[in-house]
């Protein structure tokens, strides 16, 4: 039974009306904001962050807002859609940036939304940038554990085919993949099943019946190499595994100085993206041997360096302080 799980979540939670539905991915955001609000809340309240507990819904909100949302859709657009469709596609098609169900959303360019928000942020509530970045920093991987977590239940962004691996799971959409005779194949066979899909014009279709009828997926399986489930993967280690290390160390070392764990963020979400993609298969065109991910990643290895400098900087200065009060 090992390694011939055909994948058949339904990336819908809650059906409305229609096509008006509660997906996954959205209440994976919300899970990820109420959490970091909670947590962040906590912090404050322990003298743990620069704001104040009474300030952390307000901070939260403005963050989901103008840091993750803006922030991740123009990522996507910037890094990966249009290198692959053209300035000119957004030149005619201005509302493309608004799209999100035709496209989606990039870790980096939310990353890269939060620290420049968080920058205006500061200056506007007078606090240190490094010290209201901090406290970010320990629950955004909350975030990414819960975005990860529902890329797998759509069953997007799946992993390289991984043959010899007990828990390899077989993707549905992978099918898009293949060859053009072997799509032809598992079509035919999966219409034996359900003779409706005969009069079908897309792989979706075909990727919906396998979802609700247990026999098409099981046929559809056949046509599927096992692939590594990258996305429980990257939720591990971009997820747990970071949130972890990041919530003992602002709880064990309270007077940690300003900017280390922005720069413990950078560097370890970078190493640990580079390591998740060497199992992912790759979604956009390849930088020489890096995947995109990985390329990108490279660079918040500098972010990481610099405010390392800076956390080093303070607790330089903390200690000649120290120094001299004594």
């Amino acid at each position: 039974m090992l390694a011939t799980y055909v994948h058949d979540l339904n990336p819908v939670a809650l059906p409305i009306y229609g096509d008006f539905s509660v997906k996954w991915y959205g209440l994976a955001y919300l899970m990820g904001f109420i959490g970091g609000f909670l947590l962040l809340r906590n912090l404050a309240r322990r003298g743990l962050w620069v704001l104040k507990p009474e300030q952390t819904g307000d901070f939260i909100a403005a963050a989901a807002l103008f840091g993750v949302f803006i922030g991740g859709r123009i990522g996507y657009i910037l890094l990966y859609q249009l290198p692959e469709v053209g300035w000119g596609a957004l030149a005619k098609d201005p509302l493309l940036v608004l799209r999100v169900w035709g496209g989606g959303m990039a870790s980096h360019g939310g990353i890269l939304g939060l620290v420049i928000f968080t920058w205006f942020y500061a200056k506007k509530l007078h606090v240190t940038w490094t010290g209201l970045g901090d406290g970010l920093c320990v629950v955004a991987p909350l975030g990414l554990f819960f975005g990860r977590v529902a890329n797998f239940i759509n069953g997007e962004l799946y992993g390289r085919v991984a043959e010899q691996v007990s828990w390899a799971v077989k993707f549905p959409d992978s099918l898009k993949a293949e060859l053009a005779e072997v799509q032809s194949a598992a079509w035919q066979a999966c219409t034996g099943i359900e003779p409706k899909l005969a009069d079908a014009d897309s792989l979706k279709t075909l990727i919906d019946a396998a979802r609700e009828n247990p026999k098409v997926a099981e046929t559809l399986g056949n046509f599927l190499p096992p692939r590594h489930p990258s996305q429980i993967y990257e939720a591990l280690l971009e997820g747990a595994l970071l949130f972890t290390i990041l919530w003992v160390v602002r709880t064990r070392f309270p007077k940690a100085p300003d900017g280390l764990l922005t720069g413990l963020f950078f560097a370890l979400y970078a190493g640990f993206r580079i390591l998740g993609e060497q199992f992912r298969e790759p979604d956009s065109p390849m930088v020489g041997f890096l995947t995109k991910g990985q390329f990108f990643s490279v660079f918040m290895l500098l972010f990481a360096a610099a405010f390392f400098f800076h956390a080093w900087r303070g607790w330089r200065r903390m200690d000649r302080e120290t120094n001299q009060e004594s």
